[in-house]
């Protein structure tokens, strides 16, 4: 057997089988060689023969497992029926067989979608495992390091299909029990430690992270959900800190990195970025050419107003494996809404007046379109929730038509999507833009008021932040500045980079001509949007004028200016204004 010979052991071993027949260790063997020659249905028949003629009844568990990795569930399940079919057993080799077989059984049952049937088998097998503890600890102290892991093991299966059932409050119970057995096992307390998350008992779940932090503290996820605590506790420099230690150790992480560059965004402090990028530069040579470095870099460039560099870094991470699904929904984002305007909104489609409406700009507009219809075609979800985000985009894409056909067309797969998925935040959102473009705004605030009723959730983040953002157009169009102001602060809360959000908050001042803190506040939208969007810098500059800081004015003028050099209105309205006010 160890010089890769199985043919010539097995001859070997069934002679020896000839003159010990009632030997069970022996059979064990010649069916373990039979199965690493891949004769699987001669090992099959050999397992079976030998259990006729009466040998050792541990010959079953060889066989199921056998019949199990050759996926004949319905007959493996048969033969650990057969198995269990006794009287009670009080002996300790028994109970020890019968409580694999139970776990073996479940595992079985788990795989045919026999649910139910799995737990009754887990829980029966806990049982045995709870006698067989009590007898091992006299009869064989040594093996009970062993069994208490088997028991930590069992009760974890039983909570794993306790949290599927999402009878959370039973899962954490199974939990806790299984770290009675093996206080250490980091596995079972990060387990816990994410559903204390999910139950959102932020408190129990960072005691938890704690625990397992002072025994590994080199525990990757332990850290991120520590990071993510942080964030929910919007303790925003805990969180940074609980990053930058994974990333201090493996600057090339590039999965914690781009965790940590959305945090940055919602912590209004993206200017922290570089310094992470270029420690992975430094790290490795080939980081300008690793997919994940591309990603965070195209992710970056994005979120601070550069979508065309973003989308070219995106590109070269948008064919690997483990990158390349979430770099082309972003390119996909990138392409229906570059200067990631509030669609559907109307506050500020009126003021871009002739630059809005250009051919050109619908041109490239519908080209864009194009672009993202093309790109869908390479997403291949493997999950029911992706292939409902699927859905989601190529419908957005339809939105981005502006066709009224179009339009109702994918509102009708967004109705269709919330009446099975309730409370499906993408959806409403996208039913409520639907009816923005079809102008049936009444509606649309209808869909928008269910979601900002709802608890926000970081899954679904960016869309709670566009909900919000429509809402508040739709308010100030209807002169509800109070209720508009509420939700730019609930998305000025959860993302302190929120251009947008200053942008109306800017304009509600504007309105009601307090232009100091009008300018303040675009002044806040013009510093996250990096200072490149032109209109954010002519409102800007319009109210640095009103304020009377007219060497203010004339700064962000000569700024919008050396890169758009013939933007409507700045030079005679506000330019030429600021110098002649200063002359004065």
């Amino acid at each position: 057997m160890n010089i890769q010979e199985p043919e010539n052991a097995i001859e070997i071993y069934e002679q020896a089988l000839k003159k010990t027949p009632k030997d069970g260790a022996l059979a064990s063997k010649i069916g373990k060689a039979l199965v690493k020659t891949h004769n699987y249905v001669k090992a099959i028949n050999y397992y079976e023969a030998a259990l006729k003629s009466g040998q050792q009844s541990f010959l079953r568990y060889d066989l199921a497992e056998l019949l199990l990795k050759l996926r004949q569930y319905e007959r493996c399940e048969r033969v650990l029926h057969e198995a269990l079919r006794h009287d009670t057993v009080n002996e300790l080799p028994s109970l020890t067989e019968d409580c694999r077989y139970f776990v073996l059984l479940a595992k079985i049952q788990s795989k045919v979608d026999k649910n139910e049937e799995a737990l009754f088998s887990l829980q029966r097998a806990r049982d045995v495992q709870a006698r067989v503890l009590k007898r091992v600890q006299l009869e064989q102290p040594d093996a009970v390091p062993a069994q208490k892991q088997l028991a930590a093991e069992i009760c974890s299966e039983i909570a794993k299909h306790y949290t599927f059932l999402r009878d959370y409050e039973r899962a954490i119970k199974f939990y806790k029990e299984a770290l009675v057995y093996c206080e250490s096992d980091s596995k079972v307390m990060l387990e816990l430690a994410r559903l204390y998350l999910t139950l959102d008992d932020v408190e129990a779940c960072q005691q938890q992270c704690s625990v397992l932090l002072k025994s590994d503290q080199v525990n990757e996820a332990a850290t991120v959900m520590m990071a993510d605590l942080m964030f929910r506790k919007q303790d925003y420099e805990q969180a940074v800190f609980h990053f930058q230690q994974l990333l201090e150790r493996k600057p090339d992480n590039y999965a914690t990195l781009s965790r940590l560059i959305d945090l940055l965004r919602r912590a209004g402090k993206l200017e922290e970025v570089p310094r992470f990028l270029e420690m992975a530069e430094k790290h490795s040579s080939r980081a300008k050419l690793d997919p994940g470095f591309n990603y965070c870099k195209g992710l970056y460039l994005w979120y601070t107003g550069e979508p065309n560099d973003g989308l070219r870094h995106f590109n070269k991470a948008r064919k690997d494996n483990d990158w390349g699904q979430n770099a082309v929904y972003n390119m996909i984002e990138i392409c229906l809404n570059p200067d990631n305007d509030t669609i559907g909104g109307e506050v500020f489609e009126n003021l871009d007046g002739d630059i809005g409406n250009s051919t050109e700009k619908q041109e490239s507009e519908q080209l864009a379109v194009r672009t993202a219809e093309k790109l869908l075609k390479e997403l291949k979800p493997q999950t029911a929730e992706g292939h409902i985000q699927l859905r989601i985009m190529e419908n957005y894409c339809l939105l981005a038509t502006k066709q009224k056909a179009n339009v109702e067309r994918a509102l009708n797969v967004f109705t269709e999507i919330v009446n099975t998925e309730k409370d499906h935040v993408p959806a409403l959102l996208g039913m409520a833009t639907a009816y923005m473009i079809l102008k049936q705004s009444p509606r649309a605030r209808n869909q928008l008021k269910r979601i900002a009723k709802m608890n926000w959730n970081d899954v679904d983040a960016d869309e709670f932040e566009k909900s919000w953002l429509l809402l508040a157009d739709i308010y100030i169009q209807s002169g509800k500045y109070d209720m508009a102001g509420e939700l730019l602060r609930r998305c000025l809360h959860h993302n302190k980079s929120s251009c947008k959000a200053y942008e109306y908050m800017g304009y509600i001042m504007e309105k009601e001509q307090a232009f100091r803190d009008a300018a303040l506040n675009y002044e806040m939208a013009w510093k996250y949007g990096n200072q490149t969007n032109p209109t954010i810098g002519y409102k800007l500059a319009f109210n640095y004028l009103k304020a009377k800081r007219h060497v203010d004015a004339i700064d962000v003028c000569h700024k919008v200016l050396d890169a758009h050099p013939n933007y409507p209105k700045m030079r005679k309205e506000i330019l030429d204004k600021a110098r002649a006010a200063l002359r004065s």
